[in-house]
C-alpha cells in the first residue's frame, strides 16, 4: 500500500512539474514553437531572416528552420508580430477650399501588416510614417475642392485619401482598410462666428415666414367661415317671413285663436316698454273727474293740471217763493 502511495506521487511529481520542465527546456533550445492566433513570427540569425511562421498552432522548428533553429535562440531573434486590425483619427488636417476658407477635416482610418518583414525591415517608424503618408495625401488631394463639395461629398473625398495611401503604405508592409472623412469644419472662429449670425437670421426669418404664413392661413379660414355663417343667416332671415306668415295663416283659420293670440302680443309689448305710462279705464266707463283728467294730461307732460269740465251742467237755482206784502 505505501509502495503504491509513493509511486502514485512521485507520478504526479513528474508529469505535474517534470513535463513543464522538460517544455521549458525544448522552448529554450528551439525545438518547439506555439504560435497564436493573429500574430506573425519572424526568425532571424546572422542579420538574415530565417523564416515566418504566421499561421496559429504548434510548430516543430527544426522541421521548418532547419538546424538554423537550435542557433535562433543563442545568436538569433525572434519577433513577434502582432496582425490584428488597428484604426487611428487624424483631428483638424488643414485644408482651404477653392474660395479660400480654412477647413480642418478629420479623417479615420483602418490598417494592419500586410507584410511584417517590409513592417520591421524597411521602416523604423512606419505607424508615424503611415500617419503622415495620410495626413499629406488628405492636404494634396482635399485642398481646392469648392466649399459646397467639401461639406457633401465625404463618401468620394474618403475614396480619393484611400486610393492614394494605399500603394505608398504597402511599400512599409501596412496595408490600409476602410478610410472615412468624419468631420469637416471651420478653423476660423471669425468666419464661425458670421456663420452663426447668418444661420441665426435665416432661422429667424424663416420663423416668422412660418408664423405669418399660419396667421394668413387662420384668417383665411376665419373669414371663410364668417362668410358662410353669413350666407346661412341671411337665408334664415330670408325664410322666417315665410315660415311665420305660413304659421299665421294656418291660425287665421280659427278667428277666436287670432283674436285671443293679438291680444296677448298687445299686452306683452306694453309690459315691455320702458318709460311708458299705462292708464287702465274699468269696464263699463265711469264717468267722473278723474278719467278726464288722466284721459286730457299727456304722456310725459309737465304742464299744470287745467281744471276737467264737469260732465254734468250745472244745476238752476230754484226761484225763491216770493211773500206778499202786507
Amino acid at each position: 500500500m505505501g509502495e503504491t502511495l509513493g509511486f502514485a506521487f512521485s507520478s504526479f511529481i513528474f508529469f505535474f512539474i517534470g513535463v513543464e520542465v522538460l517544455l521549458g527546456f525544448a522552448r529554450f533550445f528551439g525545438l518547439y514553437v506555439v504560435v497564436q492566433e493573429r500574430t506573425c513570427r519572424i526568425y532571424t540569425l546572422w542579420g538574415q531572416v530565417k523564416g515566418t511562421i504566421d499561421e496559429p498552432g504548434f510548430y516543430f522548428l527544426p522541421a521548418r528552420l532547419g538546424l538554423d533553429a537550435l542557433l535562433i535562440n543563442f545568436f538569433g531573434k525572434c519577433y513577434v508580430v502582432d496582425l490584428r486590425l488597428d484604426q487611428e483619427y487624424l483631428r483638424g488636417v488643414p485644408v482651404n477650399s477653392e474660395e479660400g476658407a480654412p477647413m480642418g477635416i478629420g479623417v479615420w482610418y483602418e490598417m494592419y501588416i500586410s507584410d511584417p518583414v517590409n513592417y520591421l525591415f524597411k521602416n523604423t517608424d512606419p505607424r508615424g510614417s503611415l500617419r503622415a503618408s495620410v495626413s499629406s495625401a488628405a492636404v494634396r488631394c482635399l485642398s481646392n475642392m469648392k466649399l459646397a463639395n467639401m461639406l457633401e461629398n465625404r463618401h468620394q473625398m474618403s475614396r480619393t485619401v484611400r486610393a492614394e495611401v494605399s500603394p505608398q503604405s504597402h511599400q512599409w508592409g501596412y496595408k490600409v482598410g476602410s478610410v472615412y472623412i468624419r468631420k469637416v469644419h471651420f478653423r476660423d472662429r471669425g468666419m464661425l462666428r458670421e456663420i452663426e449670425i447668418k444661420v441665426v437670421t435665416r432661422l429667424r426669418q424663416v420663423t416668422s415666414a412660418i408664423r405669418q404664413d399660419g396667421a394668413n392661413q387662420v384668417n383665411l379660414i376665419t373669414s371663410s367661415a364668417e362668410r358662410q355663417a353669413a350666407v346661412e343667416f341671411a337665408k334664415a332671415a330670408a325664410l322666417r317671413p315665410q315660415i311665420v306668415g305660413g304659421a299665421l295663416n294656418e291660425i287665421a283659420e280659427e278667428p277666436e285663436i287670432v283674436q285671443v293670440m293679438f291680444e296677448i302680443l298687445e299686452t306683452q309689448r306694453l309690459l315691455e316698454a320702458e318709460g311708458a305710462d299705462l292708464t287702465i279705464i274699468p269696464a263699463g266707463g265711469r264717468a267722473d273727474g278723474m278719467i278726464n283728467l288722466l284721459s286730457s294730461l299727456p304722456s310725459g307732460s309737465d304742464r299744470p293740471v287745467q281744471p276737467a269740465q264737469p260732465l254734468m251742467p250745472p244745476m238752476p237755482v230754484a226761484a225763491q217763493p216770493r211773500m206778499p206784502q202786507g
